[in-house]
């Protein structure tokens, strides 16, 4: 594989870094909490004097009502993949993102549903079981609401910590899917009911340029743009080769792949046409810098999905998203950068190992020399760019190695002057990351990316 993938130079002289790309989290969420704070306004503006326990609870409910379908748009638009957010910000920070908004949004409808229900029920003079009945069945859209708030709840009980680790990713992938027929079946009760859209042109316009530009967004990204790529670009697996126990790396062949405008540090969704694994799209990173006709990722077995990897047979049909991430030379601030891998970590930091501009150091935490994936070309990437590769590995009785700020100092002791890109399990990067704040390095020069969901 080295031999396929590594650049052969007779002397490698290291390009300057590019200059950084400022990230644009900060305006977007100036953005979306610039319109949370206009969704208040328009109940301000609508809203006269409030009058009495009826008045405070059913003000309180449209308040949290008008959030909630504001907040449902935010969460659908954090879906849609859109290039801006995940690869400028990065897909794991979005990921967060639209984990929070997914919490607002089911407390808000959680307010919203009892705040307007206690509302009417003071304002009528009746009970509230009495008062669920005639609004769901006596006012307009409101059956369609109910089923769509119905399929919210499910969506965020099943995405809830402890539920989502005991159910299979494609059962929760495909519930959560239901957002986008919840978000349709509540739409039309917003307007037909809501008293700030009513006789209000300019408010009803304004939402439904929200909702429709969130609908072309997730239309373009994650539909229209995906079957452009793979027209475009005819994916097939040309090759599956072991790299260590469990590690398999998967190289794709494809037509104009430069063209897909992928970079080391990146991933792909890859969904595998073949049995047993055509209805799941996983993410795995680019393990070598892309080339015109080949592309290459590396999987290490840890669950059925990523196990069946190494069964593939080259000519197998695949369909990928993406690119997506943001870990990238474009986050890179100093001339040295340190790359610190731990398992199968190592896929993304290996096609930066062999392209990050600057002086560049890898630090490879493994169990045993065996686990050590890719580390043949690794070395050989190390040679021909005067590079560095440190090893992390088990000691006798399994010991794990101390990896501190103090051990850190002294195997890169101008570590506070790198760029630290980690890449690994959770844990490992929660650690490391502390370690590396201890050893003063800013948190800005830290660049890291979680598959977690």
């Amino acid at each position: 594989m080295t031999t396929v993938y590594a650049q052969r130079r007779s002397a490698h002289t290291p390009p300057a870094p590019p200059a950084p790309r400022r990230s644009p989290a900060g305006p977007v969420l100036a953005v979306l909490w610039g319109g949370a704070a206009a969704v208040i306004a328009l109940w301000w503006h609508d809203t006269g004097s409030v009058v009495g326990t009826a008045g405070w609870l059913t003000g309180a409910g449209r308040i949290a009502g008008l959030l909630s379908g504001y907040a449902c748009a935010v969460l659908v638009g954090l879906m849609a993949r859109v290039p801006l957010l995940e690869r400028r910000i990065g897909s794991d920070r979005v990921a967060r993102w639209h984990a929070m908004a997914g919490r607002y949004t089911i407390c808000l409808l959680v307010a919203h549903v009892v705040l307007i229900l206690l509302g009417y029920a003071a304002q009528d003079g009746s009970s509230v079981l009495d008062e669920t009945l005639t609004v769901v069945l006596d006012y307009p859209e409101m059956l369609k609401a109910t089923a769509g708030t119905v399929i919210l709840f499910a969506v965020g009980f099943v995405s809830a910590r402890a539920v989502r680790r005991r159910v299979s990713h494609e059962f929760w992938y495909y519930v959560h899917l239901l957002t986008y027929a919840a978000v349709f079946l509540s739409f039309g009760h917003q307007l037909a009911l809501g008293s700030d859209f009513t006789g209000n042109r300019p408010a009803q316009t304004a939402w439904y340029a929200l909702y429709l530009g969130v609908a072309a967004l997730v239309g373009w990204f994650r539909i229209l743009a995906p079957v452009r790529l793979n027209l475009r670009h005819r994916l097939r697996v040309d090759s599956v080769h072991k790299e260590a126990p469990g590690v398999y790396s998967v190289v794709i062949r494809g037509r104009r792949l430069h063209e897909m405008g992928a970079q080391p540090g990146q991933y792909l969704r890859w969904r595998f046409l073949t049995e047993g694994m055509r209805w799941t799209a996983t993410p795995y990173s680019l393990s070598a810098p892309p080339r015109p006709d080949l592309l290459r990722i590396t999987v290490k077995a840890l669950g059925d999905h990523s196990a069946a990897v190494a069964l593939l047979r080259p000519g197998t049909r695949v369909w990928a998203e993406g690119p997506y991430g943001a870990l990238t030379a474009e986050r890179q601030t100093s001339h040295k950068s340190l790359l610190i891998a731990g398992g199968v970590g190592i896929t993304p930091l290996r096609a930066l190992f062999e392209t990050l501009p600057g002086d560049v150091t890898l630090l490879y935490r493994a169990r045993t020399a065996e686990d050590l994936a890719l580390g043949v070309e690794l070395e050989a990437v190390a040679r021909w760019r005067g590079a560095k590769v440190l090893y992390a590995l088990n000691g006798p009785h399994d010991r794990r190695p101390d990896l501190t700020a103090h051990s850190l100092r002294a195997a890169v002791p101008d570590l506070d002057a790198h760029d630290v890109y980690l890449c690994g399990p959770h844990g490992f990067a929660r650690d490391l990351y502390e370690a590396l704040r201890t050893a003063g390095v800013p948190d800005r020069r830290i660049h890291h990316e979680s598959f977690e969901l």
